[in-house]
């Protein structure tokens, strides 16, 4: 694990769009797992900025939503398909084909679930995960107490992350209960991870996931088992780190061949 603390989201943003065109520019056809919420969206600002002003081609890629809620109708604003859309992929030259997402509206959900993680290998599995991380220490949606091992399912919402999403509904009762999500393990499965977290209130969650024990109840600590998993903070998320003059000077001084 490669913790990196930055100046704020504007340098996590950059840094984030840095490894995602690297990876395009030498595998065009890369598949994307695409996280919803606030922490990604500067990202896709500067991707959509570099597909504009140079020309960073999004045409044979592939993308995959971490999560969507259950029961929302379909083109429901705040649906993570529609997120995803007004947010990146109508900003950039990817393919609607290619954009994939959870069917949080199917008649089976578990068979949906199956489907899903079937898309996923059939493609060839994820490249680069985007996430973000929850205030509970959740990636996904991917509560305390899921399993490490867990694949893509539905799961209900604690009411601490349905108060932290009630901001994009219009109240709080609007918020679904439940969600479909990939899985801690599906996760895993991502060749590279990138976990952006920014502001006090992501303190706590990231010296757990990134110093505290692998357990179920942060259940972003699990990318502590991961070959490459790189977590992009901001000073204030990085105020709790017993280490954080450690990994500024591990970044400092890193090889330039490294790459992120």
């Amino acid at each position: 694990m490669e913790v990196v603390i930055l100046p704020g989201s504007k340098a996590i943003a950059m840094l984030a769009a840095d490894a995602i065109e690297a990876l395009l520019r030498r595998k065009p056809g890369a598949v994307l797992g695409l996280a919803t919420g606030s922490s990604p969206l500067p990202v896709y600002t500067e991707l959509a900025l570099r597909h504009e002003r140079d020309g960073l081609d999004f045409s044979q890629a592939r993308g995959f939503a971490l999560d969507e809620y259950v029961g929302l109708p379909p083109g429901h604003p705040e649906s993570y398909r529609e997120v995803i859309r007004r947010e990146f992929t109508e900003r950039v030259n990817i393919g609607a084909a290619n954009v994939h997402g959870p069917d949080g509206a199917a008649a089976d959900i578990p068979a949906a679930c199956q489907a899903y993680e079937d898309a996923i290998r059939e493609a060839g599995g994820v490249d680069l995960q985007l996430l973000g991380v929850g205030t509970d220490g959740h990636i996904g949606f991917n509560e305390p107490g899921s399993s490490l091992a867990s694949r893509t399912r539905i799961k209900t919402l604690v009411e601490q992350t349905r108060r932290d999403n009630a901001r994009f509904f219009g109240s709080l009762a609007e918020v679904p209960h439940h969600v479909v999500t990939q899985g801690l393990g599906t996760i895993r499965d991502a060749r590279h991870v990138i976990l952006i977290a920014t502001g006090a209130q992501k303190a706590q969650a990231v010296r757990d996931l990134v110093e505290g024990p692998v357990a179920a109840i942060c259940a972003a600590s699990v990318l502590q088992l991961h070959p490459h998993a790189t977590i992009l903070v901001d000073e204030a998320a990085a105020s709790s780190l017993r280490l954080a003059d450690y990994y500024r000077h591990s970044y400092d001084n890193k090889p330039s061949w490294q790459g992120l």
